[in-house]
């Protein structure tokens, strides 16, 4: 599919699975929360655009500088997946409880915003696989 692979190969594929969640977030919002703001829609839009791309930039580090050991693509993007959840999360937490305590009802299971966080492991996980498939890992894709 992809001739060499490069970091710009791997920022589009992260950007492009970014804009496919983003956009169905967009379209499905309404759905679950009427009251939904303009700036909720377009702010996890845009959110997952940035996580894609931020995701694909990390593809060049394949070593945990502290430990000096390999930082697989499995757990690199299942953190920084994480992480940027957890701070959205911290960021958007009124937001996203009304979101969630809409879909799951008052006493669901996954009613805590910082279920995104998993949520974002998961989709780290799954844009990583695809960005290091077709776009390659290390500091060799920097070119």
């Amino acid at each position: 599919m992809f001739e060499e692979n490069s970091l710009t190969t791997r920022i589009a594929i992260g950007k492009g699975i970014g804009l496919l969640i983003g956009f169905s977030a967009f379209i499905f919002i309404p759905y679950f929360l009427p009251e939904a703001s303009a700036t909720l829609k377009w702010g996890v839009f845009l959110w997952y655009i940035t996580f894609g791309a931020i995701i694909g930039v990390f593809g060049v580090y394949t070593n945990i500088p502290l430990i000096g050991s390999a930082m697989p693509w499995w757990i690199r993007g299942a953190y920084i997946g994480a992480w940027l959840n957890f701070t959205i999360s911290l960021i958007a937490y009124d937001d996203l409880a009304l979101l969630l305590i809409s879909v799951f009802g008052e006493n669901g299971l996954f009613v805590s915003p910082f279920w995104m966080v998993f949520e974002g492991a998961v989709i780290g996980f799954m844009i990583d696989y695809f960005a290091t498939r077709f776009g390659g890992e290390g500091a060799s894709i920097a070119k």
